[in-house]
């Protein structure tokens, strides 16, 4: 490694590489194509981006191209990356949708050495002959499964691609596998060699896995009731936008303060919503799986899934948004029992524990700890009262007062039966 990464390395609070970061490094410094599997929160961008940019000349023209499938990941890698090829005098810049075209493209006329972006506004540039390829020299395609996984996003991958030199070193990374991954060479015409650490990798955190029972029409309800757990924070995932808003609207009248992440909104309100639920201005992040893909929030405490996921790959990006490089985390499923009893079905073949959780007493515990809590009641005992008070030597002004009702007691029982006892004679 670079001496001057060495420092940086240090001054982050790293003690040693990753898994994924010693296994990558030698094989891109040597110019070679890889497929990167590791699990999310690993370190994966460190591990592609610090041995390419040693082999970036200075002010050489843009020479590394970095693809990713949201603006939000585009906008992380790009703030990521800056401070490390800032150490080499390296400058990056970030191409991402929604963003001022017109101040992209006069950043591109000093020829940064980084480009960073997504396809759709990276192919718009392209057109334009405003960014210019020619002289790249390695490609990475991180989030691959999700890249190259559509048809449409594959065909955008490959038109970037083949603008770039046909002997540009290329290289994939995702947390999950995908069939598209053992058929590279069909699509790009590259061998790759492919590195996967999953099963050796122990970054992660311990993560506990929750299923709640909640049928639709209660969901919004649990969610307010984990907006008052103390320290509960968490993206929450929706299948649909339009569910997403009702329900971001319906807790804001709960007055349960939440921001939303989606793909129509510009980007500088959905930097603002990331930045706020960083900050714990808010409690929750309400998004899709675009727009949350490859985020990184750091200690993120939760992820809850409004909606439930469609498959196992879903679920590992998904819960990936926390416990992140050895931070703990939870992760809280929603349903009603069919959905809960086909998910459990579904994760039956992961290496995932997934348990019934509940709320009890303010807290988020399995199912399994309740008989376990004791609660104190600060209610008074009722018959430890009256024992106390009958233990107590009573008063002459209380004597008296008993006496008197003991004698009218009698008189009553004494009238009371006479009164029976003329009914009897007649």
């Amino acid at each position: 490694m670079n001496p001057k990464f060495e420092e940086q390395f240090r001054q982050e609070g790293f003690t040693e590489p990753t898994l994924i970061q010693k296994y990558v490094y030698p094989k891109l410094a040597e110019g070679k194509n890889v497929v990167g599997l590791a699990p999310t929160g690993s370190g994966k961008t460190l591990a592609y981006s610090l041995p390419l940019l040693e082999k970036i000349l200075p002010k050489d023209g843009s020479q590394l191209l970095i693809m990713a499938p949201s603006q939000e990941l585009a906008a992380q890698l790009t703030n990521t990356i800056r401070p490390w090829a800032k150490l080499l005098d390296l400058s990056v810049i970030g191409l991402l949708g929604g963003a001022n075209v017109k101040r992209q493209i006069e950043k591109l006329k000093k020829h940064p050495e980084v480009v960073i972006g997504t396809p759709g506004r990276l192919l718009n540039l392209i057109n334009l002959k405003k960014l210019k390829l020619h002289k790249i020299e390695s490609i990475v395609i991180d989030e691959a499964d999700e890249m190259l996984g559509d048809e449409d996003s594959l065909n955008d991958v490959r038109e970037i691609v083949s603008h770039c030199p046909s002997e540009a070193q290329i290289s994939f990374f995702s947390a999950t596998e995908a069939p598209i991954l053992s058929e590279l060479h069909r699509w790009f015409g590259v061998d790759v060699e492919k590195i996967d650490v999953r099963k050796e990798d122990n970054t992660r955190g311990e993560v506990t896995n929750y299923m709640i029972e909640a049928p639709t029409r209660k969901r919004t309800e649990m969610l307010r009731r984990l907006g008052h757990v103390d320290d509960f924070y968490a993206l929450v995932f929706f299948k649909q936008t339009a569910t997403l808003r009702d329900v971001a609207e319906k807790l804001l009248h709960m007055k349960v303060p939440v921001a939303i992440l989606s793909s129509e909104q510009r980007q500088v309100d959905r930097q603002k919503s990331l930045r706020q639920l960083r900050k714990r201005e808010i409690r929750f992040v309400l998004t899709t799986d675009v727009a949350a893909r490859g985020l990184d929030l750091p200690d993120l405490p939760a992820v809850v899934n409004y909606d439930l996921p469609k498959d196992t790959n879903t679920y590992i990006h998904r819960a990936g948004r926390t416990g992140r490089m050895g931070a703990d985390g939870i992760v809280v499923n929603l349903g009603n029992e069919h959905d809960l009893r086909l998910f459990k079905q579904l994760m039956s073949g992961t290496d995932f524990v997934i348990e019934k959780g509940i709320l009890y007493a303010g807290k988020l515990i399995p199912e399994s700890e309740k008989a376990l809590i004791v609660v104190e009641d600060e209610r008074p005992n009722k018959k430890a009262t009256k024992k106390k008070i009958k233990d107590k030597k009573p008063t002459r002004k209380e004597e008296k007062a008993t006496e008197k009702k003991k004698k009218k007691r009698k008189r009553n029982l004494k009238n009371k039966g006479k009164r029976h006892g003329r009914k009897k004679d007649k």
